[in-house]
């Protein structure tokens, strides 16, 4: 207890006396706002700080988004294997029958003698083999790989999310007084003389978040705790693949070794074939090479700006007026 102190005796307001917070408002604390590179030291009436907080905020460029692509799709072409023969021309004569001349599973498109029609040989009454049925090759689409046009940044800090060009400190204390009118409270006065900083500190009461001010303290600032940025790039992506065909030459021949052309031609993944050819010829193998392939493509994705900057738990001071400088003598 300070010396000559009496709590049963008025004792006078050695700093200001101002009106009392309403409700819900801190007590009345003395507030400096300035540049962050100039910030006092609290003074010695009330030298606790009890709130630092930021204005004037000044969001950074975001950094721009490069564009997305797509690598081409990881697609195949695969060969047919149902190859028939059928006792009609065209194919699929209906009661026509229908004979299979089919390539082994996982057909390479390599030589192959498997399920042969002989020549000559009879179905229902009619020759077997008066045309020939070859399937349209089938695109695998596989996927396609995202990308950045632009190389990644090298890891590290990320870039500020801009700056504050105020910086608010609130200055607290204890002031063991009391002033006459009880609608008042005892207060430290701001710093006065050489002491005082040159912007000085204003005598404020404070709320949580934006609030209005009162009547007897009419001069509002809003500050903040400081900044979340979360603007970025949205991920690249790629959409279904598109635009893929597949082109083979197709070989029939009437003996084993694939040595006695019957019919070649180019079928397309886009139809199959079917053409004729001498009624009862013998069909003894096959063989087939991809000769056209378009892998097709990808629609890009992503790449848009994402998020934002956005300003953290926001505080209210309200402020007497700043008393107005006293004029030089003349």
């Amino acid at each position: 207890m300070a010396p000559g102190f009496d709590p049963a005796l008025p004792q006078a307001c050695p700093g200001q006396c101002v009106p009392r917070a309403p409700l819900g408002w801190s007590e009345p604390a003395l507030l400096w706002i300035g540049p962050p590179d100039q910030v006092p030291d609290c003074p010695a009436a009330a030298p606790s700080i009890g709130y630092e907080g930021h204005a004037g905020f000044t969001a950074a460029p975001p950094r721009t988004c490069p564009a997305c692509l797509c690598d081409p799709p990881d697609a195949s072409c695969e060969l047919p294997a149902a190859w028939r023969a059928h006792a009609s021309f065209p194919c699929g004569v209906p009661g026509a029958a229908e004979t299979s001349f089919a390539a082994p599973a996982g057909w390479d498109g390599a030589c192959s003698a498997t399920n042969t029609v002989a020549a000559g040989q009879v179905c229902d009454g009619a020759l077997c083999a008066q045309s020939l049925e070859i399937p349209a090759p089938r695109v695998l689409p596989g996927t396609c790989t995202a990308r950045s046009a632009e190389a990644p940044e090298e890891p590290g800090e990320p870039a500020p999310g801009g700056s504050f060009a105020l910086l608010a400190r609130a200055c607290t204390g204890t002031v063991l007084a009391s002033c006459s009118d009880p609608g008042t409270t005892c207060v430290a006065a701001p710093p006065a003389g050489d002491g005082a900083p040159p912007e000085g500190f204003l005598t404020c009461i404070h709320h949580e978040g934006e609030q209005g001010c009162p009547a007897t303290y009419p001069d509002r600032h809003v500050f903040h705790a400081g900044v979340e940025d979360t603007r970025g790039c949205a991920p690249c992506g790629c959409g279904e693949p598109s635009g893929s065909t597949c082109s083979i030459l197709a070989s029939a021949f009437s003996d084993g070794a694939c040595s006695q052309l019957v019919v070649g031609v180019v079928v397309s993944s886009e139809a199959p074939f079917c053409g004729a050819i001498v009624p009862g010829t013998a069909l003894g193998s096959r063989s087939a090479s991809v000769i056209r392939f378009e892998p097709g493509a990808c629609e890009p994705t992503g790449g848009e700006p994402t998020g934002g900057v956005a300003l953290l738990d926001a505080a209210t001071f309200c402020c007497r007026p700043a008393p107005a400088p006293e004029s030089a003598p003349t």
